[in-house]
């Protein structure tokens, strides 16, 4: 691999950022390989909001992008450029002219209010027999 990318620009298409992690280590280990630069490309908005359909991010402090600019998660993961998919952009790609199906990760609009609940309380509701 490292033949490949020594002195090469790179883009990295992700399907999203949650937390940054994941995005700092592919983007780390590309420099390591000798990449000239390193530009990230996210196929989403950024998740701004918890899912709370089946996604494993149970509250806000847990989402980069909820606290953080676009500029700021890009030099926390090292990347040289970083983009993300327009609401707009991501609605024309799937054809959807009206908004038919959820998108509450990027708007914080939930089609189902939910109770705020504390992390110990989440937690509870898997504890009771």
């Amino acid at each position: 691999v490292q033949d490949i990318i020594k002195g090469k620009k790179v883009i990295v298409i992700d399907d999203s950022i949650v937390r940054g992690t994941t995005s700092r280590k592919i983007v780390k280990m590309i420099r390591s390989a000798g990449a000239a630069e390193v530009h990230t490309l996210i196929s989403a908005p950024p998740t701004d909001y918890p899912c709370y359909y089946g996604i494993d991010t149970p509250t806000r402090k847990e989402l980069i992008s909820s606290s953080h600019t676009v500029e700021e998660i890009r030099k926390y993961v090292t990347a040289d450029s970083l983009g993300y998919l327009s609401v707009e952009g991501m609605m024309k790609a799937v054809g959807a002219e009206k908004c038919d199906f959820c998108r509450a990760c990027f708007s914080g609009d939930y089609p189902v209010e939910f109770p705020v609940l504390s992390p110990e309380a989440q937690l509870g509701l898997f504890n009771k027999e």
